[in-house]
């Protein structure tokens, strides 16, 4: 595949926009599970493009041409045909298997999808930021990250150094390929981390905003997508590197460690509280799942006054709170917490796979989910947390503190060095502040509201 950095690969759309033709025959491309019989039967979770011959003898007949475009009408709905994808390859990705796992898995969908695709190599840490930053707005529709979670990252944060941010913001998709160790933007818009299944999913995905954290510390302004997260959350993570070969195996023995533990992490804290109550955060999710806006139209609904029409605010949005060096905003309380044993902030349900951590997490509600739990809680009560989480009680136990925020100030103490986790990065450990701005992302899923997640309230069939 060439160098890293290296375009490898372009694929472009044949000019029939239909389904292609060759001859009087008309080829359908299917999917197909590896290891099926015929069409139905699932075996392991990776599909392939299987194609169905059949002649037509007038293949410019209206009526055939009207059946092809009912077909694909049915086949999309309201997701975009065609769409221009940035592929971005983490070659070091998935174990160095990431390159692989594209031309085998991926590549074929796309395609039979005849999407127009431009593929390249990240060659260094951070390359996808001056990517993404460097990227025409107007000649793509999707950036897709063949990587983990730290892609992604870098190129929303690529997308908001743009002097037009705004714009290239909500232009432009930012999806995930999964191919890493985490893989948690793919598993809640797709509810997949099977690469080629995510692929069909970006086919057929459905624009959708998505709330992103400007996050201030020191003099820096970067944005999140994901969670963030110091105590106990952030130290399993970033402290547990050197466990890797254990996959996300790594995650829960570093928690389950800390917990055992009664590791504390003493801070300053001021929160800006939105929904204060699990009942309420319960009543909340609930009305969410009876009220499913048109994506495009939630979009226009959620701009603010400054930004709605024609962007006044090219760049990012001004910060309502201000920054980290600021004082603190009008109506915050700094209160100091002697026994926080884990502040996790997310705006997405899932961190890996079974772990929903924040199960009334939405896309674009304008809020990040709060969870904390003091450090000090008993050793059973640790265990039973980590059981509850793969369970789907976590959010039901009664030491766990969950609430919906539009922002927070934290300033560590007593420490002189620690992990800070801002969407799986480690920053550095001094104060930081941070702000949600309602659908200033765009993504693509399957819903166009929901995450792929169990919520705290059961889906039924009608409501899902």
């Amino acid at each position: 595949m060439g160098e890293p950095g290296e375009k490898i690969r372009e694929t472009r759309p044949e000019q029939d926009e239909r389904l292609c033709s060759t001859g009087n025959a008309r080829t359908i491309n299917w999917l197909r599970m590896r290891g099926s019989e015929g069409l139905v039967q699932k075996h392991g979770n990776t599909l392939l493009v299987a194609t169905i011959n059949y002649p037509i003898e007038k293949p410019t007949d209206p009526h055939a041409i009207s059946w092809v475009e009912s077909l694909l009408d049915r086949a999309y709905g309201e997701s975009q045909r065609k769409k221009r994808i940035k592929v971005l390859i983490n070659p070091f990705g998935g174990k160095g298997r990431a390159q692989k796992w594209y031309l085998r898995d991926i590549e074929p969908i796309f395609a039979a999808a005849r999407c127009d695709v431009d593929v390249e190599k990240t060659q260094y840490r951070g390359h996808a930021v001056e990517i993404a930053e460097n990227l025409d707005p107007d000649a793509y529709d999707v950036v897709a990250a063949c990587s983990g979670d730290g892609v992604p990252y870098e190129v929303f944060n690529g997308l908001g150094k743009k002097s037009d941010a705004r714009r290239a913001l909500e232009k432009i998709a930012v999806v995930q390929l999964p191919c890493g160790t985490g893989n948690a933007l793919s598993l809640n818009l797709n509810g997949t981390d099977s690469p080629s299944m995510a692929a069909l999913c970006i086919v057929k995905g459905i624009r959708t905003p998505l709330d992103l954290t400007s996050i201030t510390q020191g003099d820096r302004r970067t944005l999140s997508f994901l969670s963030q997260s110091i105590g106990i959350v952030a130290e399993s993570d970033l402290a547990t590197e050197h466990l890797r070969w254990l996959g996300s195996t790594r995650f829960t023995y570093g928690i389950l460690v800390r917990l055992l533990r009664k590791t504390v992490y003493p801070c300053d804290l001021a929160i800006k509280v939105e929904v204060a109550t699990k009942a309420e955060v319960r009543d909340y999710y609930q009305r969410a799942l009876k009220d499913r806006p048109i994506p495009e139209q939630h979009r226009e609904s959620v701009k603010s006054p400054s930004t709605a029409g024609r962007h006044r605010e090219v760049g990012l949005p001004s910060l309502q709170f201000g920054t980290i060096d600021d004082e603190l905003p009008s109506g915050w309380t700094l209160f100091p917490y002697e026994k926080l044993g884990n502040f996790y902030s997310g705006n997405m349900a899932l961190m890996a796979p079974d772990t929903n951590f924040f199960p009334a997490a939405l896309p674009n509600d304008g809020f990040l989910d709060l969870v904390m739990v003091d450090g000090d809680i008993s050793r059973t009560a640790a265990v039973r947390s980590i059981m509850a989480v793969g369970s789907g009680t976590f959010f039901d136990m009664p030491h766990v503190q969950y609430q919906k925020i539009s922002g927070y100030r934290i300033i560590p103490r007593n420490q002189k060095d620690g992990y800070i986790s801002i969407d799986g990065e480690r920053m550095p450990f001094e104060p930081f502040q941070a702000e949600v701005h309602r659908g200033l992302g765009t993504t693509l899923s399957k819903s166009g509201h929901f995450y792929e997640a169990p919520g705290v309230v059961a889906r039924g069939r009608d409501s899902a």
